[in-house]
């Protein structure tokens, strides 16, 4: 029970930081200013924050022109689902 509990938090940690360092980016490109690199947001997005990134990049209006984000993302999200229900099965 304890580790599941530590589990959802760092899953929910994880998709917070990545959503608000989606939004953090976007303000940065639109005052041209110094940005967060496509590998530092696809690093997070893969230990587990795909989700907050796909909702951060739908509300903020960010990265949706980059094919790789608009199907990456989702894919991503895919994979951590599958990878959750056979955590939660197991």
């Amino acid at each position: 029970m304890e580790l599941s509990l530590l589990f959802l938090s760092y899953l929910t940690t994880i998709n917070v930081l990545l959503f608000i360092l989606m939004g953090f980016d976007k303000r940065q490109a639109v005052k041209r200013n110094r940005r967060i690199s496509e590998k530092n947001l696809w690093l997070i997005a893969w230990i587990g924050g795909a989700a907050g990134g796909y909702l951060g990049m739908e509300i903020f209006r960010h990265k949706t022109k980059h094919r790789s984000f608009k199907v990456g993302m989702p894919v991503l999200i895919a994979i951590q689902v599958i990878v959750l229900l056979w955590y939660v099965m197991v």
